[in-house]
């Protein structure tokens, strides 16, 4: 256990978070300033020169591939997509490149061949890391990448093909073998070079991954229809998601994930998600404590979340930390969205959440709670890593129905501090709060129950 400890504090130490800085909204006018859209030369390479067709039956994989090579080489620009329905498999993009839809009719439609996002590539399944099923937009270690325009990513996933492997209506051919098979040999230690899954291991890839990018941007862009994770950035630093329109409903279908990232925004978006709307995560037990590195400084503002779990989420994989999370102006509403903030993680997950601030949401109306802690998710207490919230802040809150207003769970040993709502108000409200082994306080706030 001390050295777990040892190792644990010398990865945080490598990645400097922001405890010193002045705590609150005084910090977001400087990490706003670090951050900023890449720039993309003013070159185009448009997929029908390079013999894409867009019928939506002719395979323009190949096609693409020419074309982003062909754009990386002149030292970068526009991969351009035009009106068109175009059919493809996995698209890897590279430095200096920006996929860009260029009308609203441009549509990438993926493939629903298994095979052709093989050979695997290196990714994460549900925060571990291994070699997998290529996600359908990927870049590894690139510099300056962008997705762009008002086109239409669409996974064609359904019951019939990737979604099957959640293993909701097929009691064979779904993910369960493989992905305790894959926690197992992160438990063990097994070198991530030799955890290699593919075919007949039904590990369902994510939408867009940038993984060990710098320089990232997913603008206007729709996705529809996705096999899992819509837009999943990795151990990235300056990242935008903006404008983007997130319609999808599946099994695990968060909107956005941004794991062990540093400096990011995400603005302006539309989520309508089968599962959390954003979820910040920083890795899954002791893969998340092998790698160490927090998801710190982002800041989420003018979005829309309508159908999922949580309208902002932090775990459950969260076990390399979290600082400096900044929510404002955000409007929440949906009799299926289930919370407006939502943390949890357990004692196997562990991490430490700190700096939380939610400011100005207008929350219509959520299913079970405005703020969720819970710290009995899943294992709950069966383990020996402390789960930590502290300094949890949102003030001006105006909620028009909840069931209650706090639903928060913690146990001895775990910590909830410093949890503080201002000058709030929070209608139709038809059961009391939630609150055990927790530091939780209203202040100047109206609370008015169900007639």
């Amino acid at each position: 256990m001390k050295k777990l400890a040892l190792i644990q504090l010398f990865a945080l130490l490598a990645v400097p978070l922001l405890r010193a800085e002045p705590p609150g909204w005084a910090q977001v006018p400087g990490i706003l300033a670090r951050i900023h859209a890449p720039v993309f030369a003013p070159r185009d390479f448009v997929i029908t020169r390079y013999g894409a067709v867009g019928d939506g039956r002719t395979d323009c994989t190949a096609a693409m591939a020419k074309a982003i090579e062909a754009c990386a080489a002149a030292g970068g620009g526009r991969v351009v997509v035009p009106a068109g329905e175009f059919l493809t498999g996995p698209v890897h993009l590279k430095s200096n490149v920006n996929l860009h839809l260029a009308v609203t009719n441009s549509i990438l439609k993926f493939s629903t061949d298994f095979k052709a996002y093989l050979p695997a590539v290196f990714s994460r399944f549900e925060s571990v890391e291994c070699y997998n099923y290529s996600p359908f937009i990927y870049a590894f270690g690139q510099t300056n990448v962008a997705v762009t325009g008002p086109g239409m990513l669409d996974g064609q996933a359904t019951d019939d093909n990737w979604l099957a492997w959640k293993g909701r209506k097929n009691g064979t051919n779904n993910q369960t073998a493989a992905n305790d098979r894959l926690k197992q040999m992160a438990r063990d230690g097994v070198p991530v070079e030799d955890r290699r899954f593919g075919e007949g291991d039904y590990l369902r890839p994510n939408f867009i991954q940038f993984n060990r990018c710098r320089n990232v941007l997913v603008e206007g862009v729709r996705i529809r229809r996705s096999p899992m994770w819509e837009i999943n950035p990795v151990l990235c630093t300056n990242v935008i998601v903006r404008g983007v329109d997130i319609v999808s409903r599946g099994a695990n279908n968060d909107g956005c994930d941004p794991e062990s990232c540093r400096d990011v925004l995400i603005e302006n978006c539309l989520f309508d998600t089968g599962d959390d709307c954003i979820a910040i995560k920083s890795g899954r037990n002791d893969d998340g404590r092998r790698i160490g590195v927090p998801s710190v400084n982002l800041v989420i503002r003018n979005c829309t979340m309508r159908d999922g779990h949580a309208g902002t989420a932090i775990g459950s994989e969260i076990s390399g930390s979290c600082s400096n999370v900044f929510v404002e102006n955000c409007l929440m509403d949906s009799p299926h969205l289930d919370r407006a903030i939502r943390l949890k993680s357990n004692a196997v997950r562990g991490g430490e959440i700190r700096n939380v601030f939610a400011r100005n949401l207008n929350v219509g109306k959520v299913a079970d709670a405005v703020l969720q802690i819970d710290f009995l998710y899943e294992e709950g207490t069966n383990g020996t890593y402390k789960p930590v919230a502290q300094n949890v802040v949102l003030e001006n809150i105006t909620v028009a129905h909840t069931p209650r207003v706090l639903n928060v769970r913690g146990f001895p040993g775990a910590e909830i501090s410093g949890v503080r709502i201002y000058h709030s108000t929070f209608k139709e409200i038809a059961k009391p709060d939630v609150v055990q082994e927790a530091d939780v306080k209203l202040v100047d706030c109206t609370l008015e129950p169900a007639k």
